[in-house]
This record gives structure tokens, sequence and C-alpha cells, in this order.
């Protein structure tokens, strides 16, 4: 059973470098239409300077750290639908979370 919990959904695909998110409908982000965002493994900079840009603000925070991750920008992501959003979240998660658990 553990090993059904640990597949990703097919619209996810991981590595330890990325996550590779399918959208469910295609959204612009840096002026071209995409079906997929990837987001590389963030780094302890990256947390650091979202956290730091965002003021305490946890939403803002993340929409920071996302749009570093996937080099677009927090605009890109704030139009997207909210659907492929928590996807993107899901994959966040997936690539952080350690190998352990």
């Amino acid at each position: 059973m553990s090993q059904a919990i640990n597949t990703p959904p097919a619209w996810m695909t991981l590595s330890a470098e990325n996550v590779v998110i399918s959208l469910s409908k295609p959204v612009q982000m840096n002026g071209v239409v995409c079906d997929k965002v990837t987001l590389r493994a963030p780094t302890v900079r990256d947390v650091r300077a979202a956290n730091a840009g965002a003021a305490g603000d946890d939403e803002q925070r993340e929409l920071m750290l996302f749009a570093s991750l996937a080099e677009i920008s927090a605009k890109d992501l704030e139009g997207m639908a909210l659907k492929d959003y928590q996807r993107l979240q899901a994959g966040y998660f997936r690539l952080v979370q350690d190998d352990e658990l």
C-alpha cells in the first residue's frame, strides 16, 4: 500500500532535480502559452530570499518562491487556475520531501 501512496499522480513527473507539472489548462507564462511548469529543487538561498521579500506574508512568500523556481513571474502564477496552482504546491512538497518519509 505504501507503494501507491508514494507513486506520483499522472500529472506529475518527479526527479531529484525538479518536478514537472502538467496543467489542466494552458496558461501564458513569460509571454508563451504553456501546458507544463517545471519547478527546480530549491536551495536554502531561494527560501531565504523568498522569506526576506515577503515581509511575513506566507502567501506572498510561496508565490515568490514558486515564481523563482519556475523562472516565471508571480503574476503568471496568479493567472493560473487554482487546481493547477494546487498541483504546483503538491509537486513542490514532493520535491522537498525527505526520501525516507
